[in-house]
């Protein structure tokens, strides 16, 4: 599953596919959250905003 097809699922859904695709780590963030910016290559990074991701990227 490419990156961005994780846009609009479910919060819950999206990290249960991600952990199933062998993310070792999930990070759920609100929008315009603070963040670390040091690169996890093994990291998931989705933006949730009621309920839904509408963003996801690796790092």
């Amino acid at each position: 599953m490419d990156e961005q097809e994780y846009v609009g699922l479910a919060a819950d859904e999206a990290e249960r596919l991600a952990a199933e695709r062998g993310w070792r780590v999930v990070r759920v963030l609100e929008p315009d959250a603070m963040i670390t910016m040091e690169y996890r290559e093994d990291r998931l990074n989705l933006t949730v905003r009621n309920g839904r991701v509408e963003r996801c990227w690796q790092g």
